[in-house]
């Protein structure tokens, strides 16, 4: 299945541009380490061409064409968008799988989900007009008061490559959705399909300079960005390291930011459930997306009087998911993004081997696999609480297991993490799965299953998983500044001071 790699350049103002450097990055496929294209590289110099573009569209005709016409206005713009991406909704899935090495189902599957975020924002900027100058209560009725929700202004958004194009439209369409203005800057690992949406925009007339798509390194085009003073707000989603050197370097303007980082999220078993149903959602959980996920439940918690039948069961399920190039048909999972990544996650595995742990099963590559970034789905015992591959984020299809005699220690074990992105809870006692949900530490917690996410729910972490949410309501409150607007209504003066007149 031959696919062809467009050949794009930047997206400014409306329009292609080549790099103020004319530098580009070559495109590997993970799946057969060959290069298949390049995309450009961007550096200050486009920064600063992108973040003066988002300006004038946000002045343009007085804010009046974006930033202050009705959401309705804007509505149409993402629904228009939406369209288009569900009409090219097969070659969007193909080029997605062959950037990051996802699997074909996984990527149409995204694909349904960009189409329907940008749907969900365009219904919420038409109920922002009916929200407009919602009134306050007070307690004297001289005065009056209401609230204006107003576009924070231009926009930084930055993006990793486990999800390129839904990661990247779960801040832009939220954005575009406010009124604001936006550079989005998308891993160098993964940016085919967010240089596509750029094409859809172009299609669709969205006004110039109101998403503008940069690709290009972090040190040389998202640095850049995060601490450009004309950029009002950023949001980030990628490793903890690079959110906290985005945080420093907004924190010199004192400018907001968005951050939704790393995790080592638990899923914890309980002695009471279906050993099979359990099985699949623990496989799911972790190996999903090739196990490049944030909110990977990558460490198994499982109950000691059932954890031997139990990981019997998982390394059954475990050892008929098909690994394969992610086009073909039924892959189930395809290479890591990478070889940093590949090799990165061998180093865990060995690491963890050195440090006295059992690789149960997988750890190595696919016999029948002798190109790409393959690594087997793998299952760790015998780990203790300060193992490295329990403590720290692997980003890849690896789960460590540790077993628990009381849900008190189950929750011990699952707390005790600077992590605090995702948790699961399977158990068919749901008193106790509601008393588990509260006691967790993290921002998103799932009873039963493992990864489910729906843009109508919100999403985000604790701790050093990052702050603030992304999707919902909440995900458009990210976007907007408040105002308030207070007015004096009384015939009477104020008559704090004494007037000169009455002297």
């Amino acid at each position: 299945m031959a696919v062809q790699i467009p050949c794009r350049q930047l997206f400014i103002d409306g329009e292609w541009r080549e790099p103020v450097l004319k530098k580009r990055i070559p495109i590997v496929n993970p799946a057969t380490e060959q290069i298949i294209g390049d995309i450009p590289a961007a550096t200050a110099e486009d920064v600063d061409l992108a973040v003066a573009a988002a300006r004038r569209a946000l002045s343009q005709n007085k804010g009046k064409d974006w930033a202050s016409a009705s959401g309705a206005v804007r509505a149409k713009y993402l629904r228009a968008i939406a369209a288009k991406i569900t009409e090219r909704k097969s070659e969007l899935a193909k080029l997605e799988a062959i950037d990051c090495g996802k699997p074909l189902d996984e990527a149409a599957w995204d694909m349904d989900d960009v189409a329907g975020c940008f749907e969900y924002y365009a219904d919420l900027a038409e109920g922002l007009d009916a929200k407009q100058k919602a009134p306050v209560s007070l307690p004297m009725d001289t005065f009056k008061t209401y609230v204006l929700k107003e576009p924070i202004g231009v926009v930084g958004l930055i993006t990793p490559w486990n999800y390129p194009l839904l990661m990247a439209v779960w801040k832009v369409a939220p954005a575009l959705a406010a009124g604001c203005a936006a550079i989005l800057k998308p891993s160098e690992l993964a940016s085919i399909t967010c240089l596509e949406l750029a094409d859809v925009c172009r299609e669709v007339g969205l006004p110039p300079g109101v998403l503008n798509i940069l690709t290009g390194l972090g040190p040389e085009a998202g640095a850049p960005l995060a601490s450009h003073p004309n950029v009002d707000k950023i949001a980030f989603t990628g490793s903890t390291a690079t959110g906290s050197r985005i945080m420093t370097a907004a924190a010199q303007m004192v400018k907001p930011v968005t951050l939704e980082l790393g995790g080592k999220s638990p899923i914890i078993v309980f002695e009471d459930t279906d050993l099979d149903k359990a099985a699949e959602w623990t496989a799911f959980g972790c190996f999903w997306t090739n196990g490049q996920i944030c909110s990977a439940t990558s460490r198994l918690i499982v109950h000691e009087s059932i954890a031997n039948e139990f990981l019997d069961r998982l390394v059954k399920w475990t050892k008929n998911i098909k690994i394969s190039d992610p086009l073909e048909e039924g892959c189930r999972l395809g290479p890591v993004v990478s070889k940093g990544q590949y090799e990165k996650v061998l180093k865990f595995i060995s690491t963890a081997k050195s440090e006295g742990a059992t690789i149960l099963s997988g750890g190595v590559r696919p016999e029948h696999l002798k190109k790409g970034f393959f690594v087997e789905p793998t299952i760790i015992t015998d780990v203790t609480t300060s193992t490295q591959i329990w403590r720290e984020e692997v980003f890849g299809p690896v789960l460590c297991v540790k077993t628990f005699s009381t849900e008190e220690e189950a929750l011990e074990l699952a707390n005790d993490t600077h992590y605090g992105l995702g948790a699961a809870v399977i158990s068919n006692d749901l008193e106790r799965c509601d008393r588990v949900s509260k006691a967790l530490q993290a921002g998103i917690v799932w009873i039963n299953c493992s990864q489910p996410c729906f843009c109508q729910a919100p999403w985000g972490g604790n701790k050093r998983s990052g702050f603030g949410r992304e999707l919902g309501e909440w995900g458009l409150e990210n976007y907007l500044s408040v105002k308030q607007v207070t007015q004096y209504i009384s015939d009477e003066p104020w008559g704090w001071y004494q007037s000169p007149s009455k002297l």
